[in-house]
């Protein structure tokens, strides 16, 4: 499963809240708990630096949950203040039941979502 969101500022606060937001839609859209959660990986636009989303989710209470941090690509024109995330899930549901979760101005990434 995918998502995304964004900050206005890169503060630690900011951060933490934004992924706990992130990981509640995902969560509650998909109709899941942390214990069907197998792995994340989080990435994070070059300008968030004060903060690394795994800890957010460590905070979020996924203290047993493998998780991981890398540095988006910095392309030229791509979404400042963005954090992204990619869960390793068990479901039941097909993958087009898969509810994929862009919030903030992340949905700028996935307009094509907004139509569902």
């Amino acid at each position: 499963m995918r998502g995304a969101t964004t900050v206005a500022a890169d503060d630690p606060l900011l951060i933490r809240e934004a992924v706990t937001e992130l990981l509640e839609a995902v969560l509650n859209d998909n109709d899941i708990v942390p214990a069907d959660v197998i792995s994340a990986v989080f990435t994070a636009t070059p300008d968030l630096v004060t903060e690394f989303p795994a800890h957010a989710a460590r905070l979020f209470g996924w203290t047993d949950i493998p998780l991981l941090c890398a540095q988006e690509l910095p392309v030229h024109g791509a979404l400042t203040r963005c954090i992204r995330v990619l869960l390793h899930v068990e479901s039941r549901r097909q993958r087009h039941e898969i509810r994929h979760v862009y919030l903030r101005d992340a949905i700028l990434l996935r307009a094509d979502l907004l139509a569902d």
